[in-house]
C-alpha cells in the first residue's frame, strides 16, 4: 500500500516539503486554515506599486534555495537584487551612515568608537567562547566591543528578527557565526580561512546574494503550488484536528472526517501545536510554547514621484540606542524592478518588535502619524502624501531563538520520537529565512521513505 503523509500548513515550507514528496511518487495532501497559499507571502499589485505583505526578499545562504528555483523553471523567474542592494545605511545622532565592508571603511566610519577599532585588530586572537547559551551581545562584546554591538550587530538584528541581541542565543539565532568562533576561533581569521576552503558546485549555488521573483514572490509560491497540484491541497482548515491510535493519523474538522494518513508533517508556528495536536503531552508542548514571536507592524509607502533624498541602498537600520519609533525601512524600488511608477519609489517601513511590542497595538492614525514623523525627519521627505500606504500587522511575525531553545529542540525530539510518524518542522527550528524554510522542507520530505 502506499504510504499518505499529510502536511499541515502551505507557507513556503509546507509547500516545499510537499514538491519534494510528490516529486517522490508519495501520497501527500496538504491542509491550510486560509483561504489561500503561500502563509505570510502575498504579492499585492496597486496603482502602479507591487509590494509584500509579509518578507520582501530573502538570501540565497542555502543551496537548496537556488536549486528549488532551478527546478521550478519557467514556471518562475529569479530576480537578484540591483548592486544597490549591498549598501546598508545606519542612522546615528542626525543622519544615516553606510555600514562599513572593508578594513578601510571600518576604521574611517564614525559608527565604533576608536578604542574598539584598535580593539578590533586584537579579535583573531582572542580564545572562542565556552558557553552555548551565550547571547549574541555578549559575543559581541567579547570579541568586538560595545560600538559594535550598538551600531552594526543590533540594528542587523532588528532588521532580521526585530529581536533583541541581549536575549537571542547566538548558536541558535545565528548558528553560521557561531560555528565560525567555534570551528576556526576568529570571526575574521575563520571568514578569511572558509572564503578559501574549496566549494563543490552544489555549495557555489549559496551565493548569499539577496533575491525576489519576477513578478514577486507569489510567482514563486504559485509555482510550488500548481506543482502540487490544487487536488492535493485542501484550504480553510480553521478547525483541523489531528488525533493518533494505531499507528495512525486521523484528520477532521468539525464537519469532516479526513483519510488516515501514515505520517503527519506540521509546518505550522509554536502557537498553534497545542490546538492542532491535543493527545501531544502538555509538558512538552509548553517547552515549544515558550518561544516568544516579535510583534511587528508592516507600513509600504509608494510614491509616484520621489521627493525625499536619494536612496541608493537596501534600505536603513536604526539601532535601538537611537531611540526613534521605526525599527527601519527597506527602499525596495531602488533595487528590485517594476516596484513603482518611474521615477517613483516603494519603500516598506517596520514598526515593533520584541523591545517595543506595544507599537503593534496603536491605532493606524497613530502609526501613520509615527511614519510620517519618522520619513520626513529621516529621509528628507519635502510633503507627506503618500500615493500608497497599507498598514499590515503580524501578532506572530518572527521567532526569538532565546534560551529556551534548547529545551525546545529536547521536547520537538522526544516527541518525534514517541509518536513515529509524526514531524514538526516549521518556523519552530532551522532559521527563520526563506532559505532555511526551504531548505528544512526538502530535508523533512528526505526523511520519508
Amino acid at each position: 500500500m502506499r504510504k499518505k503523509v499529510a502536511v499541515i500548513g502551505a507557507g513556503l515550507t509546507g509547500l516545499t516539503t510537499a514538491y519534494y514528496l510528490k516529486k517522490k511518487g508519495i501520497d501527500v495532501q496538504v491542509f491550510e486554515k486560509a483561504d489561500r497559499v503561500g502563509g505570510v507571502i502575498q504579492t499585492v499589485e496597486q496603482d502602479g506599486f507591487m509590494y509584500e505583505n509579509g518578507p520582501s526578499t530573502g538570501v540565497l545562504g542555502h543551496p537548496e534555495a537556488a536549486a528549488l528555483i532551478e527546478e521550478l523553471g519557467d514556471a518562475c523567474e529569479l530576480e537578484i537584487a540591483d548592486k544597490d542592494a549591498k549598501f546598508r545605511w545606519i542612522w546615528k545622532g542626525d543622519r544615516w551612515h553606510a555600514l562599513p565592508s572593508g578594513l578601510m571603511g571600518g576604521i574611517k566610519t564614525p559608527l565604533f568608537s576608536w578604542y574598539d577599532k584598535f580593539r578590533i585588530l586584537g579579535e583573531p586572537f582572542r580564545k572562542p567562547g565556552t558557553d552555548p547559551n551565550e547571547s549574541l551581545a555578549g559575543l559581541v562584546r567579547r570579541r568586538m566591543g560595545e560600538s559594535f554591538l550598538k551600531y552594526a550587530v543590533d540594528p542587523f538584528i532588528l532588521g532580521i528578527y526585530s529581536g533583541d541581541p541581549e536575549k537571542l542565543v547566538t548558536k541558535y539565532a545565528l548558528p553560521k557565526l557561531y560555528n565560525l568562533e567555534q570551528k576556526y576561533g576568529s570571526f575574521i581569521g575563520g571568514s578569511i580561512k572558509k572564503s578559501k576552503e574549496p566549494k563543490t558546485d552544489w555549495d557555489k549555488k549559496a551565493t548569499r546574494e539577496v533575491f525576489s521573483m519576477k513578478g514577486g514572490l507569489k510567482s514563486l509560491i504559485n509555482a510550488l503550488a500548481d506543482s502540487v497540484g490544487e487536488e492535493r491541497i485542501t484550504l480553510n482548515q480553521t478547525d483541523l484536528q489531528i488525533a493518533h491510535s494505531n499507528g495512525k493519523y486521523q484528520i477532521s474538522n468539525k464537519s469532516t472526517q479526513f483519510e488516515e494518513f501514515d505520517q503527519v508533517i506540521s509546518t505550522v508556528g509554536g502557537y498553534a501545536l497545542r490546538t492542532l495536536f491535543p493527545f501531544l503531552p502538555s509538558a512538552e508542548i509548553e517547552k515549544i510554547e515558550a518561544m516568544p514571536y516579535a510583534k511587528v507592524v508592516q507600513v509600504s509607502v509608494g510614491y509616484n514621484k520621489w521627493n525625499g533624498i536619494p536612496i541608493k541602498a537596501f534600505g536603513g537600520l536604526i539601532p535601538f540606542h537611537e531611540n526613534r519609533d521605526i525599527l527601519g525601512v527597506l527602499f525596495l524600488s531602488t533595487f528590485l524592478k517594476n516596484r513603482a511608477p518611474k521615477g517613483g519609489a516603494l519603500l516598506s517601513t517596520f514598526l515593533g518588535g520584541v523591545r517595543k511590542p506595544q507599537m503593534a497595538d496603536l491605532p493606524d492614525d497613530e502609526i501613520v502619524a509615527l511614519v510620517e514623523k519618522e520619513m520626513k525627519s529621516m529621509l528628507g521627505l519635502t510633503k507627506w502624501q503618500p500615493d500608497l500606504l497599507v498598514i499590515n500587522r503580524y501578532q506572530h511575525a518572527i521567532p526569538q531563538y532565546g534560551k529556551e531553545s534548547a529545551d525546545r529542540l529536547k521536547a520537538i525530539e522526544k516527541m518525534e520520537s514517541t509518536y513515529a510518524g509524526l514531524l514538526l518542522g516549521g518556523n519552530i527550528r532551522g532559521g527563520i529565512g526563506m532559505a532555511d524554510r526551504i531548505k528544512q522542507g526538502r530535508m523533512l520530505a528526505e526523511t520519508i521513505e
